[in-house]
């Protein structure tokens, strides 16, 4: 990679540099799992065409939405051509530190998303060593060191002043930065470790949300039935005069 023109994109980089490839591996064993039971009538990705990490989900349509590139639907992240409330399942990997404007991007997600769909985010960790060789790297457009790191928790606050539940998480890629493929194979041992003993330096990180809305319910007040007399029949008068008590006065009155 040293020899070579650098990546100007972030495919590009997945593609030629060792360490893209040992990311790439990476989320796409977390994609296939966390996509697998997720259920509903259609899911979108985010960005990076050329990679499919919707090839588990079991849901009908999915579609690859890009700025260019094979996407099978090119439209800006901004501004989605989609109904709001259509969309089941989104993933965005490595989307918001690649975009000038990342709030635009979620408050879309939202928009789109259906009550209780959820989103899947892949992002870089600045509290990391990649963070670190980020600060150090001065090649103007570099991938992926070119992006703007955002920290796990300010990633959570945006999610939930939208209104988005946080339903799982994990971190990966605790080696160094490496450029050579013999440096992250005899480093590999380092990635069950970081889980244990430093799980928030992982070079990326992994978060599930979901899309949460308040319903609301229409509380009824209860008729007091002791308030409400209960139906009586009206009395009818009766008639009286029968043949034998009119002949009995008229006895009396005689004598």
């Amino acid at each position: 990679m040293s020899t070579d023109a650098p990546p100007r994109s972030l495919s590009e980089w997945f593609a030629a540099a060792p360490l893209g490839r040992y990311l790439l591996a990476r989320e796409q064993a977390y994609y296939d799992t966390a996509v697998v039971d997720v259920f509903g009538f259609h899911a979108l990705q985010f960005g990076l065409p050329e990679h499919d990490f919707l090839r588990t989900s079991r849901i009908p349509h999915k579609c690859r939405i890009a700025h260019d590139g094979a996407a099978e639907l090119r439209a800006d992240y901004r501004d989605l051509p989609l109904a709001g409330n259509s969309v089941d399942l989104l993933l965005l990997p490595h989307v918001i530190e690649f975009h000038p404007d990342p709030h635009q991007i979620l408050r879309e997600v939202q928009r789109v998303l259906v009550p209780e769909g959820q989103v899947v985010i892949a992002a870089f960790n600045p509290w990391s060593l990649w963070g670190v060789r980020r600060r150090f790297n001065r090649t103007a457009g570099a991938y992926p060191w070119c992006g703007r790191f955002i920290n796990l928790p300010r990633l959570k606050d945006w999610l939930a002043l939208l209104g988005f539940e946080i339903a799982a998480g994990r971190m990966c890629c605790y080696v160094p930065p490496c450029t050579q493929d013999k440096w992250l194979t005899r480093l590999h041992l380092l990635e069950p470790a970081g889980d244990r003993w430093w799980p928030v330096a992982g070079g990326a990180y992994f978060l599930r949300a979901i899309k949460r809305v308040r319903g609301m319910r229409v509380i009824v007040p209860q008729r007091n039935e002791r308030l409400a007399p209960k139906k009586r029949l009206a009395p009818v008068p009766e008639k009286v005069a029968a043949r034998d008590e009119t002949l009995a006065v008229r006895e009396t009155s005689d004598a």
